[in-house]
C-alpha cells in the first residue's frame, strides 16, 4: 500500500509540473504566449496601491493599469492572474503567466531565474514607524523588530541592520500591524508607506535606505517577448501614459528616473 501511495503521489507531481510548463503558442516573430491573442501578466493583489483586489475578485491599481498599457501596445488582450507575491517569479519561470507586472525590484538573485524589462518606475526601501517612535535612520535599528513582507527584497535590507525580524504576506498587513502598535519598524517601498499613511495608517517615514528600480518580469526563454515589452515601455513612456497612470494613482509622477 506504502509503494502505491508513493507512485501516486509522484504521478500527480508530474503531472503538476507538466501543466506548469506547458508549450506556449509560438508567434512568427518568435513570441512565445499562452494564447496567442492575449497577454497574461500576473500580480499579488495584495500591494495597494500597486495591485489590489475589487469586489468583483479582479484586480486594480498602478501595476495593473500598466499591464493593461502594455497588453495594447502589443496588440493583445490583457489577462490578469493573481498569484501571491513570494510565487510570481517561480510563476512566470514555470510558464503560469506570459510576465508579471507586480513591482519586482531588478536585483542580481532573480536575475539568475528571469529576466528584467527596463524599469516601469523608481522607488526604494524607506523605514516606516509610529509616530512617537525615537527610529530614525538605519543606525536605530540594531536590536529592534522590523517587520517586512515575504518574497521582498526588503528582507535581506532589513537583515543588514537586525537580526529580529517578522515576515507578512505583504507589506500592507505589516504596515497596518504596525500602525495597530506592533513591532518597531517596517521597512517597505516609500510609495506604499506613503500612500498607507495617507489612507489613515497611523504611521511615519523616517529615513529614505536608498534606490531601487522596478522592471517587468519575463521568463529567460523568451527573448522576443522581452524586447517587444520594452518596445512597449518606451513607447508608454514617450507619450506620456506612463506619467499619467502614475499621477493617477500617486497624484505624482514615479515613472521617470530621480537625478
Amino acid at each position: 500500500m506504502r509503494k502505491k501511495a508513493i507512485f501516486y503521489l509522484s504521478a500527480l507531481f508530474l503531472v503538476s509540473m507538466l501543466t506548469a510548463c506547458a508549450e506556449k503558442e509560438k508567434l512568427s516573430d518568435g513570441t512565445e504566449l499562452i494564447d496567442k491573442d492575449q497577454f497574461v501578466f500576473t500580480a499579488s493583489g495584495e500591494f495597494k496601491p500597486f495591485s489590489y483586489v475589487k469586489d468583483d475578485m479582479t484586480m486594480t491599481g498602478f501595476d495593473i493599469a500598466v499591464g493593461e498599457a502594455i497588453a495594447k501596445e502589443l496588440g493583445l488582450e490583457p489577462v490578469q492572474k493573481r498569484i501571491k507575491f513570494k510565487g510570481i517569479v517561480e510563476g512566470v519561470k514555470t510558464g503560469r503567466a506570459d510576465a508579471a507586472v507586480a513591482s519586482h525590484t531588478i536585483n542580481d538573485q532573480r536575475a539568475k531565474h528571469v529576466s528584467f524589462s527596463a524599469p516601469y518606475y523608481y522607488s526604494g526601501p524607506q523605514i516606516f514607524t509610529r509616530p512617537d517612535s525615537d527610529i530614525k535612520t538605519v543606525e536605530d535599528l540594531k536590536g529592534k523588530e522590523v517587520a517586512v513582507a515575504k518574497g521582498s527584497t526588503y528582507a535581506a535590507t532589513a537583515e543588514k541592520y537586525t537580526k529580529n525580524i517578522k515576515m507578512y504576506d505583504s507589506d500592507i498587513t505589516a504596515l497596518k500591524a504596525l500602525s495597530t502598535g506592533r513591532h518597531d519598524a517596517v521597512i517597505t517601498d516609500f510609495v506604499t508607506g506613503k500612500s498607507a499613511a495617507k489612507g489613515g495608517f497611523d504611521i511615519a517615514g523616517q529615513q529614505l535606505i536608498e534606490r531601487s528600480e522596478q522592471a517587468v518580469v519575463i521568463p529567460k526563454d523568451n527573448p522576443v517577448l522581452l524586447k517587444r515589452v520594452n518596445e512597449a515601455l518606451d513607447n508608454l513612456r514617450q507619450d506620456g501614459t506612463l506619467k499619467k497612470i502614475s499621477i493617477e494613482y500617486f497624484g505624482e509622477d514615479i515613472t521617470t528616473k530621480p537625478e
